[in-house]
């Protein structure tokens, strides 16, 4: 081939990948700017909001992280945070055993009606959470659920659900019901993917169900459960309408700083302390992405040791 039929074959392969370039850049265009106008100018503008205090001689002012330091001073911001940590602790945990063992329970074939039974079990997560919040609401009622009429109409007394002491009890209830299915789902396809030459051998072994489930199965969903772990811990810092809503019914209960997003929101729309609202908001994220990254990072640590 010559040197001019070279030259002219080279700038035509790059003249088409820069049209396939220039393409691709055009279809993510609509998403970038979304992206950038709908949650990162926000995000930025939150942040420099952060830095400034409103005086009433004086007008706004720079404060630097003044803010901040007030936050982490705040005894309602850190009593919603440590709320916040025993919801964690609590409600992660049982959350994730059911969504496994439904995620199980469905694979090992056992179950009549499979199919059903998964479109029972993910139901609740297609209900949005204002509703659910609301359902659950009025089933603690105590004057007008049906929980209570039934718990005084066997004698026993209508428990007092949305009291102080058992609202955390109530809202562990409600997430928990609301997020198993999804979790169970994310579970339930791991498994699928699964070679099914790796049951046959367990089973040619003589191993049981509960023999493959808790040396195959589990281990290799381990990614899957990390992942849905992480989800978790997110969700239970950024805990909000559940508590909101219930604020309506039970206001002794939840009271205005029940959760640090409630706190947040309060300061920002009841308080008009935007600039407060911001950092209490931004200090939330630093710390859900120092606990996610400290999950994370022992999670790795123990499946690197697991495989060791």
């Amino acid at each position: 081939m010559s040197t001019p039929a070279l030259g002219r074959k080279i700038r035509k392969i790059r003249s088409d990948k820069r049209r396939k370039y220039i393409a691709a850049y055009l279809f993510i265009a609509p998403f970038m700017i979304l992206f950038a106008t709908m949650l990162l100018a926000p995000l930025f503008y939150a942040g420099y909001l952060s830095l400034f205090k409103v005086q009433l001689i004086g007008g706004d002012s720079f404060v630097w992280f003044e803010n901040y330091a007030r936050a982490l001073s705040d005894d309602r911001f850190i009593g919603g945070v440590l709320r916040m940590c025993l919801f964690l602790i609590i409600q992660v945990p049982i959350m994730l055993v059911l969504a496994l063992v439904f995620a199980l329970a469905l694979d090992s074939l056992r179950v009549r009606g499979g199919r059903f039974a998964r479109l029972a079990i993910f139901v609740p997560y297609a209900v949005p959470g204002v509703v659910a919040t609301l359902m659950w609401g009025y089933l603690y009622g105590d004057n007008f659920g049906p929980i209570a009429q039934v718990m005084r109409a066997i004698g026993l007394g209508s428990p007092a659900l949305l009291s102080p002491d058992n609202i955390l009890g109530s809202i562990i209830n409600i997430v928990t019901w609301q997020f198993v299915g999804y979790n169970m789902v994310i579970m339930y396809s791991a498994m699928r993917s699964i070679p099914g030459e790796l049951y046959e051998a367990a089973r040619i072994d003589g191993a049981g169900q509960f023999r493959i489930a808790w040396s195959i199965k589990i281990p290799a969903i381990r990614s899957a459960i990390i992942l849905c772990s992480i989800f978790s811990v997110i969700g239970a810092f950024q805990l909000f309408s559940e508590p909101k809503l219930l604020y309506e019914i039970a206001p002794n209960a939840i009271g205005s700083s029940f959760s640090p997003n409630l706190y947040a929101y309060n300061l920002a729309f009841t308080n008009q302390d935007v600039n407060y609202a911001a950092a209490v908001a931004f200090l939330l994220g630093f710390i859900i992405m120092i606990v996610s990254y400290v999950f994370q990072l022992s999670a790795a640590r123990r499946e690197k040791g697991a495989r060791s």
